[in-house]
């Protein structure tokens, strides 16, 4: 299986944790390729960074080996709204494809105060990436951040669903009207309006674009919401969830994708958005069999789709049965879980 949307943490953040510990995890979750973000610390965000970033994890790679586990790791290039800050990106990928598999867009802040504010600002990013002519896949994290109420009493109403919707309008907007010819993928999708919007794009043609949804906005709804079921974006409203739900059936949704993000306790209890993913997977795996998924179309969610949109031509595994076993491993590798 392929997980292709997780954060390994590791440098400054090894008290969250490290990209040995993380593959350790996801290989015996059944993972056999994982795409790493670049909202690190420090972040993957210059030449230097992102080739460190890519000897650790092929360190760690080789000592899972060693142990029996076979698996692959891959790497985002983060973009700031520097022009040659993006074209030092580009030939990264360029140059390190597979192993940097993509680029990633921040339009709003998160984890890592990467975001890059304003639909001019992000504009400029999509223009520059069609005058060097990338081609790959560009992830974007979409919450347009004009739209927040931080006036609000949770986290799900400070960052609502509109400001998703709209942010996701924008990207596809930038995109077609700069003649993009990447593939726009939309990270974590939330909402019921973001996937209208994708499903238009798509029928429209004009670009290429696919959405990925996480376990927890596949399960979970704001009634969930939680000191530690808090992240970016938020947990919805059932009927999100539902479309959610019934896009993986449907195809509006191209794959899964765990939005791996530990934090210490301490950290959560500060506020802290993120929460561990490999559980989630497998637990959405269960209900998707549950509800009575063909293996192909779960294969396709689990892994072939997102291979085949990022260009890469190695094989992933089936999704495996998944055992009691499989999923109190994965819970117990993270003490402090959203899955309790």
């Amino acid at each position: 299986m392929t997980d292709p949307h997780v954060h390994l943490r590791d440098w400054n953040q090894t008290s969250k944790e490290t990209v040995m510990h993380g593959l350790l995890v996801a290989s015996e979750a059944g993972f056999d390729h994982v795409f790493d973000m670049p909202n690190t610390n420090p972040a993957v965000t210059s030449r230097e960074a992102v080739e460190k970033r890519l000897a650790l994890g092929q360190e760690a790679e080789a000592k899972l080996a060693t142990m029996g586990h076979t698996i692959c790791y891959h790497l985002y290039c983060g973009i700031t709204a520097d022009t040659k800050q993006i074209q030092e990106m580009v030939h990264a990928y360029n140059d390190l494809f597979p192993r940097v598999c993509a680029l990633k867009l921040f339009a709003s802040q998160s984890t890592g105060n990467m975001g890059i504010i304003g639909k001019e600002n992000q504009m400029a990013i999509y223009k520059t990436l069609a005058q060097l002519s990338y081609e790959g896949v560009l992830a974007v994290h979409c919450e347009k951040e004009e739209l927040f109420d931080k006036s609000a009493t949770c986290h799900s109403l400070v960052r609502p669903a509109i400001s998703e919707e709209m942010s996701v309008r924008d990207q596809i907007d930038c995109a077609e009207k700069a003649g993009f010819k990447g593939n726009l993928h939309i990270a974590h999708v939330s909402t019921q309006g973001a996937l209208k919007a994708i499903k238009e794009a798509k029928e429209r043609g004009l670009i290429r674009i696919t959405c990925g949804a996480t376990p927890h906005h596949i399960l979970l709804n704001r009634q969930n919401e939680s000191m530690l079921a808090k992240m970016n974006p938020p947990l919805r409203e059932e009927c999100d969830r539902k479309a959610i739900f019934e896009g993986l059936f449907n195809g509006e949704v191209d794959w899964i994708e765990s939005d791996h993000a530990p934090h210490t306790l301490q950290d959560k209890q500060a506020g802290a958005s993120g929460i561990p993913g490999f559980e989630g997977m497998l637990l959405t795996i269960r209900e998707l069999r549950k509800n009575g998924m063909d293996e192909n179309r779960l294969n396709g969610l689990l892994g072939q789709n997102a291979l085949k949109a990022f260009g890469i031509q190695e094989n992933t595994t089936a999704v495996p049965q998944v055992s009691d076993d499989m999923i109190k491993a994965a819970h117990d590798a993270y003490p402090f879980s959203a899955w309790n």
